[in-house]
């Protein structure tokens, strides 16, 4: 049952976030994520790892989308803290993105090369659409899609192996499953 809630909460977080932006309510879409991931830590088991990955995620998104936005491939027109900074709603879906690693995307754990593929293909998808909803604005579209499909190629195994090493979803701590088979190893 929370795999549905959690991916009802995305959606409906991420339309916010991406209309807010069109529509320069910027605020809208923080808010929004702010009740999807108090939905989240309060189904979470150990809230804690599910707030070092949420953590995490923000900062590897920021530092990505900043990236973009300072080579001007990307730009925003509502929520920025600086020319060269993604806006504070872009960051914040960054966080909402987390929450989708240990429960509806859990799927693709273990398996990189099928996380990396649908990154290349789904990161892209998504600023596409944010796009249409005019909340982006692609300067340099091939550029952008490049940059896009590669950098989301490349993070999409790496938040899935952050996702088992900080999973505060599953009944077992994951640093303990790890501790565990590092043992068996020996």
């Amino acid at each position: 049952m929370f795999l549905v809630i959690n991916f009802a909460a995305f959606q409906i977080a991420w339309l916010s976030s991406v209309l807010g932006g069109a529509q320069q309510m910027p605020w809208l879409g923080p808010l929004a994520v702010c009740v999807a991931l108090a939905i989240h830590f309060k189904a979470a088991r150990r809230p804690l790892e599910e707030f070092m990955l949420v953590l995490i995620c923000a900062l590897m998104g920021a530092v990505f989308d900043s990236v973009l936005v300072a080579s001007g491939w990307v730009q925003y027109s509502s929520g920025l803290f600086s020319a060269v900074m993604a806006p504070y709603w872009i960051i914040t879906m960054w966080m909402l993105f987390a929450t989708t690693l240990n429960v509806s995307m859990r799927w693709m754990r273990g398996k990189p090369g099928l996380a990396a593929f649908f990154g290349f293909l789904g990161g892209p998808t998504t600023y596409l659409a944010g796009e249409k909803l005019g909340g982006i604005e692609l300067s340099n579209p091939l550029a952008a899609m490049i940059a896009l499909g590669v950098g989301w190629a490349v993070m999409m195994p790496i938040l899935m192996r952050l996702s088992e090493l900080f999973d505060g979803m599953s009944a077992e701590p994951a640093l303990r499953k790890v501790w565990v088979a590092e043992k068996q190893e020996w």
